[in-house]
Order: structure tokens, then sequence, then C-alpha cells
């Protein structure tokens, strides 16, 4: 809703205007030459062809990196949201520090990303460089600005635009429960995440004390053969007969 794939296509749009000799919508404009323009953008499946949206994705982003050079231009929108969140953003990274790195590659890009992890790739990419989309905050509601900032930003405002497309007051305020646990971590002493209830356990047979459940835990088998332990096993097994 910020415009993110809206300002990366329309700077795709604009190069291609210019490089035919057209007007581009602007005051004044110093664009380079590309030789290919190279677009990873939306989100479809292939079901003739058994292809998942994220099996798509990956070919266009395979066919993007065999193929660019260092005067193309490459838009590539959302990498990596078609799996998990860890996958996603672990390969969003590899490819950009593939085009920066990659002499072959190096080629000028635009990548728009929800993964705020990859905004700190300008803390090891020399070339780097982070820009938002401007936001207004006001009365617990946002105000989409359509402005190009410099610097990186540490939120989304995905839960503000599910309301805005009428979902359940029920649905926004757990949602808001649950990103608030997600950003701070949080952990139950069992691991668990706090916002994710853990299921009823089932207890069909309480825990009996017993002599020889004692003596068991009580064997100091570290200080004993292999021989010895079995031996003293044997024995208790026969108690327990």
């Amino acid at each position: 809703m910020a415009g993110k794939s809206t300002y990366i296509r329309q700077v795709a749009l604009i190069v291609l205007m210019g490089q035919i000799g057209s007007f581009v919508p602007a005051k004044s404009a110093k664009i380079g030459t590309v030789d290919r323009i190279f677009t990873r953008v939306g989100a479809s499946d292939d079901l003739t062809k058994g292809q998942s949206t994220f099996m798509i994705e990956m070919n266009e982003v395979a066919n993007i990196l065999n193929n660019a050079t260092s005067h193309s231009l490459i838009i590539l929108d959302e990498v990596g949201r078609g799996t998990s969140t860890f996958d996603g953003v672990s390969i969003a990274w590899a490819v950009a520090e593939y085009i920066h790195n990659n002499p072959k590659v190096s080629a000028k890009t635009l990548f728009a990303t929800h993964y705020h992890e990859l905004t700190e790739l300008v803390l090891t990419l020399e070339r780097a460089k982070n820009y938002n989309v401007s936001v207004k905050e006001w009365n617990d509601e946002v105000v989409f600005l359509h402005k190009i900032i410099e610097g990186p930003t540490d939120k989304s405002y995905g839960i503000h635009v599910a309301s805005l497309a009428g979902l359940p007051k029920e649905v926004i305020e757990r949602a808001k429960d649950i990103l608030v646990n997600l950003e701070n971590e949080t952990i139950s002493e069992k691991g668990l995440p706090k916002f994710a209830k853990e299921p009823a356990q089932l207890t069909f047979f309480a825990p009996v004390d017993h002599p020889i459940v004692d003596e068991i835990k009580s064997l100091d088998t570290e200080n004993m053969t292999p021989l010895q332990a079995l031996k003293k096993l044997d024995e208790l097994k026969k108690k327990t007969c």
C-alpha cells in the first residue's frame, strides 16, 4: 500500500521510455544506458506445468542471475516471500550479495522487500543503500505519503492494511497481540511462543513412586563397568518380576 512496487516498476518504465527517445515524467532526468531490463515482480502459479508461485519466482530469479550484466537494470520485488520466513530471508540475502559481489553481474538493482533483516546489508555491501516509503502515523491510523526517503524502516503496516480491507476487529486485535510477542521474541519456559496456547495434556496414568525406580535412578553407572551395570540391571529386573 505504501507504493514500493509501483515505484520500482516506474523506474523500469522510465528507463525504457528514455532509451527509445520518449519524454519521461520528470522535470529533468539523467538515465544511463542499459543492455536489458530484468524484472521479478508479481505472484502467480502455473497449474498446467505443476509449478508453484515460489518455483516460478525462483526460475525468474535464476534467469536474472545467469544472464544479467553490469550494464543491466534489475527490478526485484519481494524475492523469497513464497516460502518460509527463514528460507525467504536467506535466499533474498544471498541473491543481493551475489548481484553486488559477482563482477559478471554487479548490476544497478532496485530490491523491494518486507524483510527488515535485509536492511543490514548496507553494513557489509559497499554500494548498497537503504530507502523507504514515508508513512505518517496518526490516531492509530497510517497515511501513506508516497515519498521515497533515504534510510531503513523498522516496521511494516500489514495489520493496518488488513484492517482497511475489513478483517473482523477481533482478528486485528489478536494480530496486534501476536505481533508484540513476536517482536519481543517472548517464549514460554518450555520454549514455546506465549501467543500459542499450549495444548491440554491428557494424563491417563499418574506417576507412581516405586522403590525399584528410585534404585535405578540412583545407579552410579559412571563408575561401573558395562558388565557390572548389566548385572545390576538384571538383579533389578528379577525384583520387578
